[in-house]
């Protein structure tokens, strides 16, 4: 056996660089730029954006930051050097494209490595628009070139899309923030694949942080202040021979041991000298003290008591006045022999039941179960739902959008499928599903056919009965909370709400194979509510405003008019988009319908399923509330939009409520 562990390559070497007030060059004006840049702004860097055509090249967002002075944009024009003219002037006469193509190529690499050469700043280089299909031949093209020159300066680079190019890869990230405040602390997350699996890695990273405690953020910021406190006490406490006692201790480190983030060796509780009560304590005792006070309540304080921890309490905890929680108590200071069972545990013990789904007798026959479960919280599965899956099924075929929390609860014994239900095999996975459900009761199995939401509702259950009906049985629908009507509850929107909307209409955003489908028109007291709508978005957008939502004329659109019956939307109208509505990870982007899509755009990854809600209820019981939106009639909308969205074009709301947590 060897004496320590091996190791295995293939990771990268994980690091939290510091930009500050160093400079980050991103080539490309795409989103993925505009991306890069945001995260770059974020570490404090200067950001300078390269690329052909200068600021009208860009993307909005790059535009917007560049007019407010937050990111330079340089047009790849004005890095040409001399060297230019005497290329062109040495292929003067040259008219074959594929020559001039070559021109191009030279000038850009040679006005790239001028560039470099007279900017010593520059500590990172991100190449973005390899995605593109517009942009990426020739940026793939010029892409190796750029990786060599920075090579040549020794600028880490990074090219999107091309790992084999890439000196660091960015992580997926989330950026934790104190709750009590709202403000941003240093806490970040980051999961990183190393250049495989970037949309796994997004998913993982969402999930992560869907299951770590919402008080981390305010957790980190409240231990950043005890550190603070901390060498506050060891400068005041200073004396003339504080200076020479102060080089015998390591004062970066919450501890000698090495407690901090960087290494892997993280203990907190190596024995320690003792000193007799009669001893005075030095200042170096007191520093080594008071941070391996910090490193114990890092270490064992629950994150919701360090969230919390006020300054009076940091000075007492330094201090030692303030001890450990036992190991036999919770959070609350309770004994852990008297805490209850989780939620879900409660739930899989209890005895009550519904006599419809009668228990299965020793003659078994077989039977079809058309189950909706809900939105997605699994707190939200009905009784009978929650029977089918835990005391009736044999066998369960569910969809692919039913999240793992759902299909945690099927037990072990059970066979679970999941529709293979992928753009252009739709028609094809739901015949597989059915066929398979036959195929297993006729053999005396209980077959769950689950389905989200409520079965009904855009489900395409009523195909199902027939088809199953024809094959000679008679399924039983068990209705599911519809994701209409739950996912606008948890977005805090009320699908109806007096003085503001008085109907509500639900409706698909996509026809059978794809096919177009007409909405409804513009009435003021009404909401809408699109289903499956969010992946043609724009679409959706053109045909309530009756032009497309990027044509700033606002001239009618033929095409768009001919998906809507009665009148176009106002530009101003509130819309909500919900992604994953009542799950952990539930993002809801609020906007108008003139900015939605460039707003869903910013945002980058979509998180199905999701759902569009558009109408004034949106904005209702938003703050104080606003709840006289048809009292006062049209002429304030765009006041009460700016009110609403705080003089932004959209806000992105993440989670949902804590008191979840505990249903």
């Amino acid at each position: 056996m060897e004496p320590f562990s091996p190791f295995t390559g293939g990771a990268s070497l994980l690091l939290s660089f510091r930009v500050q007030k160093k400079t980050v060059l991103v080539i490309g004006g795409d989103a993925l730029a505009a991306s890069r840049a945001y995260v770059s702004l974020e570490a404090d860097a200067n950001v300078v954006v390269l690329v052909r055509g200068g600021l009208q090249a860009v993307c909005d967002e790059l535009q917007w930051r560049a007019r407010q002075g937050q990111v330079s944009v340089l047009d790849w024009d004005t890095l040409l050097s001399d060297s230019r003219m005497d290329n062109v002037g040495a292929l003067e006469g040259a008219s074959s494209p594929g020559v001039e193509a070559d021109l191009d190529l030279e000038q850009d690499i040679t006005a790239l490595d001028a560039y470099l050469a007279k900017t010593p700043s520059i500590s990172l280089v991100c190449v973005t628009g390899t995605l593109s299909p517009s942009f990426s031949s020739r940026t793939r093209i010029l892409a190796p070139h750029i990786a060599r020159i920075c090579r040549a300066y020794r600028i880490p680079v990074n090219v999107a899309d091309m790992p084999a190019l890439c000196d660091f890869y960015f992580a997926s990230t989330h950026r934790f923030v104190d709750p009590t405040t709202g403000a941003k602390s240093s806490m970040q997350l980051g999961v990183t694949a190393n250049g495989e699996g970037c949309r796994l890695v997004s998913r993982i990273r969402r999930e992560a942080v869907a299951a770590l405690p919402k008080e981390l953020g305010g957790a980190v910021m409240r231990v950043g202040q005890l550190r603070r406190l901390a060498r506050e006490q060891e400068r005041k406490a200073e004396g003339s021979d504080a200076a020479d006692e102060k080089n015998d201790v390591d004062l970066d480190t919450e501890g000698e041991n090495g407690d901090a983030e960087d290494t892997s060796v993280n203990t907190p509780n190596q024995p320690v000298p003792i000193r007799r009560a009669d001893e005075p304590e030095s200042v170096a005792e007191a520093v080594k003290r008071r941070m391996r006070w910090v490193a114990q309540v890092s270490e064992y304080w629950p994150i919701s008591r360090l969230s919390a921890l006020n300054e009076p309490e940091m000075r007492a905890v330094l201090s030692g006045s303030i001890g450990l929680p036992s190991a036999g108590q919770n959070n609350h200071g309770e004994s852990s022999s008297s805490q209850s069972l989780p939620p879900l545990q409660m739930e899989l013990r209890s005895q009550h039941g519904l006599q419809s789904i009668s228990p299965i007798s020793s003659k078994k026959e077989g039977r079809i179960l058309l189950v909706g479960s809900g939105p997605g919280h699994p707190s939200l599965l009905t009784l009978a739902t929650h029977n089918a899956l835990t005391k009736h099924a044999d066998l369960v075929l569910s969809d692919k959008l039913v999240p793992s929390a759902v299909l945690e609860l099927i037990p072990q014994h059970v066979e679970l499928r999941i529709a293979r239900k992928f753009p252009g095999n739709a028609d094809g996975a739901q015949t597989e599903m059915m066929e398979a459900a036959v195929e297993a009761a006729r053999r005396g199995l209980t077959v769950v056919r689950l389905k989200q939401g409520d079965p009904v509702v855009y489900g395409r259950a009523g195909e199902e009965v027939l088809y199953f009906r024809s094959h000679g049985f008679e399924p039983l629908v068990i209705p599911g909370v519809s994701s209409a009507l739950a996912a606008p509850t948890f977005a805090g929107i009320p699908v109806t709400q007096r003085g503001v909307a008085e109907t509500f209409v639900v409706c698909t955003g996509v026809g059978r194979q794809g096919k177009e489908v007409r909405l409804p028109g513009y009435e003021r007291s009404r909401t809408l509510l699109i289903l499956m709508g969010v992946a043609r978005l724009t679409e959706v957008v053109g045909a309530l405003l009756g032009y497309s939502p990027f044509n700033t004329t606002s001239e009618g659109d033929s095409k768009g008019e001919g998906r809507r019956d009665g009148s176009p939307y106002p530009p101003t109208t509130p819309i909500a988009i919900i992604e994953r509505g009542s799950m952990p990870d539930q993002r809801v982007l609020v906007s108008t319908l003139a900015d939605v899509c460039t707003a869903l755009e910013s945002l980058g990854a979509q998180r199905p399923p999701g759902m569009i809600v558009v109408g004034w209820a949106v904005l209702a019981l938003h703050g104080h509330g606003d709840v006289r939106v048809l009292e006062e009639g049209e002429g304030g909308d765009e006041e009460r939009v700016k009110r609403w969205l705080g003089g932004r074009r959209w806000n992105v709301i993440e989670g949902i409520s804590e008191g979840w947590a505990a249903m």
